[in-house]
């Protein structure tokens, strides 16, 4: 199964940068895997949509703020929550693409390849500074979301293999 892991942050908003910060320690572990795209949306643009073309499964990590919860707070968002989420004509600004709007494209892209398995892993924050540092309560976080992933990319890959 070809899985599409994509990453949304500001790696210089402190807190805003675990997606990156998640991605780039997933890249370290999993390095070259021939199943596996790892996908740094953090300032990419509109085209990065198209490398999902192939994949049967998506998994976002990004930040969430003024959720009301403590910081470092992780949210696993139900796939069938996901699936209603995307906008239908999304405001985009290629350097400011959230997940709900990369989805939204995402599905007018891929059209029938748009995938059913789509997790979304998302952390709360509270502290978007100028700031190249993450607080220690979301870079904890980052850390669950990350072995969470690789559990469960092991579990794929005992399914089908």
């Amino acid at each position: 199964m070809q899985t599409a892991i994509m990453g949304f942050g500001n790696p210089v908003r402190s807190d805003d940068a675990i997606g990156i910060y998640v991605i780039e320690k997933l890249k370290e572990k999993l390095g070259n895997h021939p199943n596996i795209s790892i996908f740094d949306m953090g300032t990419a643009a509109f085209e990065v949509l198209f490398g999902l073309k192939g994949h049967q499964k998506i998994i976002l990590i990004d930040a969430v703020i003024n959720t009301n919860e403590p910081v470092g707070t992780l949210f696993k968002v139900p796939a069938e929550e996901v699936l209603q989420a995307p906008e239908e004509n999304p405001m985009v600004f290629l350097h400011s693409m959230k997940w709900n709007q990369a989805l939204s494209y995402a599905k007018k892209i891929l059209q029938d390849d748009y995938p059913d398995d789509i997790q979304v892993y998302l952390i709360a924050i509270d502290n978007t500074k100028l700031e190249v540092d993450l607080s220690k309560p979301v870079k904890e976080a980052g850390d669950k979301v990350i072995n969470l992933i690789l559990d469960e990319l092991k579990i794929t890959a005992c399914k089908n293999g």
